[in-house]
Order: structure tokens, then C-alpha cells, then sequence
């Protein structure tokens, strides 16, 4: 893994990036950016870009951003300065969100979406775990299904940057704190992703309910569902290796492109 950077407009976005062949953006969750088990295993075939989203980790919230709209927007515009065709998009929790958002607005770009455990849109009578009003120790209780990754995730709290904790929090409220961690507007709009869709989900997640999938793979015209028994919501520390290899086979499978929206 590398560290790179590039300005798009007037704002620096920092990258971290590790692997070659064809690209895959990972969009990071409201956590902040970390180089995760999954993007490690992934590098291994295929060129993996996951840059820290604005206002995220070690940046200032631009005064542009009020909505993951507006990520949207910029992650567009990224992809054109950085010169990238045929992407293999991923996108984790509010990254998820985040890179159902780009597809419902500009395909041209992309190969594909993957669309692990997204926020976005809710299923009625299961809302999402409340983030923004959990402890840390709260939040690593309810990320994982494998109790020892919780324990975990705890012991190793104390190690943390909290500066960094706060700031991305302070971020993911700036998009993501109302209405709490969806768009109402994004269903009506699925539809036009034009690109094979891979939704993946944990069935115990605890964060974004499992059945909030049913959303995105009825109304994303042929979208696939991968679902993980034993798994809560974060897939890239909790279930690596099956996620890899099912991205691998997703990413090579030859796909059709929609002709129209």
C-alpha cells in the first residue's frame, strides 16, 4: 500500500492506493478510510484506489459539502482527473450509499458498482443503529458479529486518534445526520444505474439491517445479492476472504451494459 494525492478543483484528496491491472475505487464508510483486510486481498489482482473522503480523517470539511449528493458530484469529477474508465466501484455503509448515489447520477465511467451493507434507504420498521449517539466501545459491540473481533476492536481503543474519531464523525453528520444516514429520494431513482450491481450484505448486521437489500435488488435492474450468514455489518474486517473472491468473479464475469434509463 501507497499513500498518493491529487487536487480535484480547489480541494487535495488523499489516496490510498496498493495493486495493479484494472482499477476498483473503494469508497470508505463513516468510519474513515483504513487500508482493510478486504482492500489488501483485492490488491492482489486488481489496482485498488480508496481515497479519504472530504472533510474525512486528516481534511477540513469543504463548505461545499452538505450531502452525500455533493460526494457524489466530486467523486464524479475525481474519476475525470484521474483519468479512469471502465471502475470497479465499492462502496462500504455510507460508501455504499455514497456509490449508489454516483451511479443513479453517471455511469459512463464505471464498470460496475458493489454495494456492501449501504446506508441510504431504510426499510420501514427496521431503522439503522443510531451512530452518531453510540460510545466507541457501543459502536464495536454492534459492527461485528464475531464476538473476538469485538474485543478486539475494544482493547484497541485506547491506541486510537481521537482527533481523527471526531473528525469523522463531525463529517458523516455533515451528510449524513438528517434525515439519519438516508435519502428519501434515492429509491425513485435506482433505476437508472446502467451497470452490473453487486449488493452484499451481512444478515446480522446490526447497523444496516439486512433487510434494507430488498431496496436496492428490486429496484436496480438485474442487481445480485451475496448474503453472509454469521456476518455483521463490517464485511471488510469481519468476512474478507469471501467477499474478495466473490468480487474477483464478479469483476471478471463478462457483463451487458443497459442501453438505455
Amino acid at each position: 500500500m501507497r499513500e498518493t494525492s491529487i487536487h480535484v478543483g480547489r480541494d487535495k484528496l488523499r489516496i490510498l492506493e496498493g495493486g495493479a491491472g484494472a482499477p476498483v475505487l473503494y469508497l470508505h464508510g463513516a468510519g474513515g478510510p483504513a487500508w482493510y483486510p478486504l482492500l489488501e486481498m483485492l490488491s492482489a489482482k486488481w489496482h485498488v484506489i480508496a481515497p479519504e473522503h472530504p472533510g474525512f480523517a486528516q481534511s477540513q470539511i469543504p463548505g461545499w459539502l452538505s450531502n452525500v449528493g455533493d460526494l457524489a458530484y466530486f467523486y464524479l469529477d475525481a474519476l475525470t482527473v484521474m483519468g479512469l474508465e471502465d471502475v470497479h466501484v465499492v462502496g462500504h455503509s455510507l460508501g455504499g450509499w455514497l456509490a449508489a448515489e454516483i451511479g443513479i447520477r453517471n455511469t459512463a465511467r464505471l464498470a460496475s458498482l458493489a454495494l456492501m451493507a449501504p446506508a441510504g434507504v431504510p426499510a420501514e420498521g427496521e431503522p439503522y443503529g443510531d451512530i452518531f449517539l453510540w460510545t466507541p466501545e457501543e459502536h464495536a459491540q454492534n459492527s461485528f458479529y464475531d464476538q473476538r473481533l469485538v474485543e478486539e476492536r475494544i482493547r484497541a481503543l485506547p491506541n486510537a486518534d481521537v482527533d481523527i474519531m471526531l473528525q469523522n464523525r463531525a463529517a458523516a453528520a455533515r451528510v449524513a445526520w438528517s434525515p439519519r444516514l438516508h435519502n428519501p429520494q434515492l429509491p425513485y431513482w435506482l433505476h437508472r444505474i446502467d451497470v452490473p450491481t453487486l449488493v452484499v450484505w451481512g444478515e446480522d448486521d446490526r447497523i444496516c439491517p439486512f433487510v434494507c437489500h430488498k431496496a436496492f435488488i428490486d429496484n436496480i435492474p438485474g442487481a445480485e445479492l451475496m448474503s453472509l450468514a454469521r456476518s455483521g455489518h463490517a464485511l471488510h474486517t469481519e468476512r474478507p476472504q469471501e467477499v474478495s473472491a466473490r468480487l474477483d468473479t464478479f469483476f471478471t464475469m463478462p457483463k451487458q451494459r443497459r442501453t438505455s434509463k
